[in-house]
């Protein structure tokens, strides 16, 4: 794409747009998030709740969503401080020079060049958001969730699950890094084609090798028990001409007293996972009803709708990306004056491209609600309404979230 010359002036004031577009970002959310903390702060159970859910189970959830709420808007707060300091102190360009520095004194001259830098830097990058966001990490798992009964983690397995979270880390990201800057550096200014088939081809990639290498370093799969579960959902996937190829039970209990569901796989190998904890709590026709729902995605086209639409929001991003990457003054606000790396190139513009991300994410959390009241009908159209008119309490009490209109 053409780069608009206008964009590209010694004295364009990249540094106060991009901070002025974090603040708007952020009041934008917090204005969502406030109206959502007033409706957290109802006593009295939606109408068609009031039969089905006691007042102490409602009070449980609205005092458990007004606990989720405060910490979020905590840390948008913290996060805000956190963008501003970046920016206004150009830690990108001196976290940039010092591992620079680092890899010129002791690493072997083949390691040296735009690539490696950037693997070193990212992978940096990651640990530093990791430390500076473990204190609310900590306060979530072992103050608010253990609050409220759903925290079933130790210490030991937290350290544990960040330990594998950054080797993971470690081993893809250098891979995925040199990819990335390879595309653009060696296909010219329409790399964008390429860097978008590279994604969707890492999408594939990732759902492949997710249940054979990710997914068991942190949970254990085990088949589903031989009885009228099983049969029952087996039925429910013929029925819906689903591929399934493997019925799971994952031990989400390990983790969290949290109840949920998923299936995930390539369209013609699908796995289905069921938590213990929905198995434990609730009814065999009442975990058939929430796969119904989920199942309902798939009937209904929605997985495929909104990949494409992920496609094609991606597609726009590095159609995008391809008009600021090579924008001198960019660099130069944030203290790059002689290196345009183009890793941080993608930094600063996912900053400017935030505001917009914001609005996209609203619109796809509207589309994502529509999508739930038709699966929510294709279920009671199966003959599972008697169960999915409302969510059942067992349900409700395994997660402590009853749905209020915002």
């Amino acid at each position: 794409m053409t780069k608009p010359l206008f964009l590209d002036r010694p004295l364009f004031p990249w540094k106060k747009l991009i901070i002025s577009f974090s603040v708007a970002q952020f009041l934008f959310e917090s204005v969502l998030g406030i109206r959502q903390y007033r409706v957290l702060q109802k006593t009295k159970p939606p109408a068609v709740l009031q039969h089905e859910v006691s007042q102490e189970v409602f009070d449980k959830s609205q005092a458990y969503g007004l606990a989720k709420a405060k910490l979020s808007l905590i840390n948008g707060l913290y996060g805000q401080f956190q963008n501003f300091a970046f920016c206004h102190f150009d830690v990108l360009s001196k976290l940039w020079s010092w591992y620079g520095n680092l890899l010129l004194r002791f690493a072997p001259t083949r390691f040296t060049g735009e690539i490696s830098q950037s693997i070193v830097f990212i992978l940096a990058f990651i640990l530093i958001h990791q430390v500076v966001s473990l204190p609310s990490s900590i306060y979530q798992t072992f103050v608010l969730e253990e609050k409220f009964g759903f925290n079933k983690q130790t210490p030991k397995l937290f350290v544990t699950d960040m330990i594998k979270s950054n080797l993971l880390a470690v081993v893809l990201t250098p891979h995925i890094l040199a990819g990335f800057s390879a595309i653009i550096k060696k296909t010219g200014s329409q790399f964008f084609y390429y860097l978008w088939m590279f994604g969707a081809g890492l999408q594939v990639f990732m759902i492949t090798i997710y249940p054979i290498a990710i997914l068991p370093l942190f949970n254990k799969l085990s088949p589903l028990d031989e009885d009228k579960l099983k049969t029952d959902v087996e039925d429910l996937a013929k029925k819906l001409k689903f591929p399934l190829h493997e019925l799971h039970v994952i031990n989400g209990s390990k983790r969290s007293a949290h109840s949920n569901a998923y299936f995930f796989g390539l369209p013609w190998k699908k796995h289905i996972v069921i938590y213990d904890t929905l198995i434990e709590k609730s009814e065999t026709e009442e975990v058939v009803a929430v796969l119904a729902h989920d199942l309902g995605h798939w009937s209904l086209g929605h997985t495929t709708k909104l990949f494409g639409v992920s496609q094609a929001h991606f597609f726009c991003i590095f159609a995008l990306f391809s008009v600021f990457v090579s924008n001198n003054s960019l660099y130069a606000g944030f203290g790059f004056h002689s290196q345009h790396p183009i890793i941080v190139g993608f930094l600063l513009f996912s900053d400017i491209f935030g505001l917009v991300e914001n609005v996209i994410k609203f619109l796809m959390n509207i589309l994502s609600r529509r999508f739930e009241f038709q699966v929510d009908a294709f279920a009671n159209n199966l003959g599972y309404n008697a169960v999915t008119r409302q969510p059942p309490a067992a349900w409700i009490t395994a997660n402590d979230t009853v749905n209020c209109e915002l």
